[in-house]
């Protein structure tokens, strides 16, 4: 490392960990966020709590004249518009759609942008370039960059690092980055943020992961946890969310056997997760959202391992959707009806209950099936405006109006407690998630994971 960086640094001054925590929470560290989306405007929210001098940058005009207004535009948050309000109004939060000149007054740099895949299905760094390149128009000797954007593994040392250097000008041991993964939820943003899970540090060398895990203390109650690398941090997040799909990928395929076992996939399954060795996932129409169904790209499409049983869980996954709707036809056939001239509802749009997102969804995929095998298609999700075309959206009400001839629940929103199943005469109902167990009606009710007519 170059001699020790002056007093106002952060990555190589003489400074222990408690003299940089207590300077971060002070104030005397300017802090800037890069994304302000739904999870970067959380992020930010606490650092500004925490730290009271943060500035938040995102290129969407309207995100940034939301939070100057002391307004929170991710819905679904417990607790963030009042943290946004609280924050703006003290002057502890900004936000600016120049993310350049946040980078020129800040020692801290938080990256928490998407990393999204191309259509061959390859992770695309493109925005996290983006944001590196206006880092490095404003980076200082002493600054700490830390990427929270889940990469693939080996992004800072090979991708951040040096464009930081070649861009900013700088030698590669004047300044500091780390990698430190979000681990959130959506729904629960701010409960994770502050220490529901330890947080997990890894520098691109000894000096970032000491700095950034001192920067971290301060804002979570939890336990900080420091890794070798940064490289093996981004491997951490990687791989949680791969075995995720990985695990995800094993239910259902346990519950493509409920037919032919005449069982219900989930009793077993819930009866061999009381051995402690057992963490069988739940099976379900599918894995959406922009997380779990995207990682296993990160390692698939860029490294040469072999790697069938990830491509299974993948294939697996992706399939659901298409043994879904072979359900319903099916059951229509039983009840003499086509599926090309069956009028379907799908209640549920969104990859997750209560979670205003469809990237990804299993239910977009379930809808363009239906409509490309002739069917009319009716969408009900309480979290939506539209669903971008791929079948009407209507509400509750208008829909238990409709003539239907059959239901497919994906998404279980809560809301769908109080619809009203009388309305409808002799339905066939797909339940994906076996969500309706509790409901009683004399419906005809298929659940994927159990076998037919339990």
């Amino acid at each position: 490392m170059s001699e020790t960086v002056e007093s106002g640094g952060l990555y190589g001054t003489a400074d222990d960990a408690d003299e940089i925590g207590e300077r971060f929470a002070s104030g005397d560290v300017p802090v800037a966020v890069y994304g302000l989306g739904k999870m970067g405007l959380p992020i930010a929210s606490v650092f500004a709590d925490v730290s009271g001098n943060v500035t938040g940058a995102d290129i969407d005009p309207d995100v940034v004249e939301s939070v100057n207004a002391g307004e929170s535009h991710v819905e679904g948050e417990p607790g963030l518009p009042e943290l946004v309000s609280e924050t703006v109004e003290s002057g502890a939060f900004e936000a600016v759609t120049d993310p350049r000149a946040a980078a020129a007054d800040a020692t801290l740099h938080v990256i928490i942008v998407p990393t999204l895949l191309t259509d061959e299905n390859n992770p695309d760094l493109a925005v996290v370039r983006a944001v590196v390149d206006d880092i490095a128009a404003g980076l200082d000797r002493g600054d700490l960059v830390v990427v929270e954007s889940t990469v693939p593994p080996g992004t800072c040392r090979d991708v951040v690092e040096p464009r930081l250097a070649e861009e900013s000008g700088l030698e590669a041991d004047e300044f500091g980055l780390a990698f430190c993964p979000e681990r959130t939820s959506s729904g629960r943003a701010l409960q994770d943020i502050r220490g529901a899970y330890p947080k997990i540090v890894g520098g691109i060398d000894r000096e970032s992961g000491r700095v950034a895990a001192a920067i971290y203390d301060r804002v979570t109650d939890n336990d900080v946890i420091t890794v070798s690398d940064a490289t093996t941090a981004e491997a951490t997040k990687v791989f949680g969310g791969v075995y995720r799909d990985v695990n995800i990928g094993l239910a259902n395929e346990f519950a493509n056997y409920a037919d032919g076992l005449d069982i219900d996939v989930r009793e077993a399954i819930d009866a061999s997760n009381t051995n402690p060795h057992s963490n069988i996932l739940r099976p379900g129409p599918g894995v959406g959202g922009h997380c779990i169904p995207v990682y296993p790209y990160f390692l698939l499409n860029r490294f040469d391992v072999h790697s069938p049983i990830i491509q299974a869980a993948r294939a697996v996954n992706d399939g659901m959707p298409t043994h879904v709707v072979g359900k319903l036809e099916g059951a229509l056939e039983q009840h003499g009806t086509a599926l090309r001239d069956a009028t379907v509802l799908v209640l549920g749009v969104t990859y997750r209950a209560g979670v205003e997102e469809t990237r990804n969804s299993p239910a977009v995929a379930i809808l363009q099936q239906l409509s490309n095998a002739g069917a009319e298609t009716v969408a009900v999700d309480p979290m939506l405006d539209d669903v971008d075309g791929v079948a009407e959206l209507v509400s509750q009400d208008a829909a238990a109006d409709r003539d239907l001839d059959a239901v497919v629940l994906v998404t279980a929103h809560e809301a769908f407690d109080d619809y009203d199943w009388d309305a409808h005469d002799d339905l066939v109902v797909v339940d994906t998630r076996a969500a309706l167990d509790d409901v009683q009606f004399d419906h005809d009710r298929r659940v994927v994971g159990r076998a037919d007519g339990d």
